[in-house]
């Protein structure tokens, strides 16, 4: 079983929503908060939906977010 992690970079984010319109799983949203730049940076809603697919990563033109996928191991 595939566990993902992914981390934005909040500080260099431009809230372009290309990450919460393309994520498969609809659980990328903007961020309440508004960062040094003055836009609502994008945010994961639970961090256990993502499959680790890294379409958001793809998606995004500056490259802030960083998807990592570890197999868990069992027993």
């Amino acid at each position: 079983m595939a566990v993902a992690r992914v981390t934005f970079r909040e500080e260099r984010c431009k809230g372009c929503e290309l990450c919460v319109t393309f994520c498969p799983k609809g659980i990328i949203t903007l961020a309440k908060h508004i960062n040094s730049m003055g836009f609502h940076p994008a945010t994961i809603e639970d961090q256990s939906k993502c499959t680790g697919c890294a379409t958001c990563a793809r998606m995004c033109p500056d490259l802030v977010i960083e998807v990592e996928r570890e197999v868990a191991r069992v027993g």
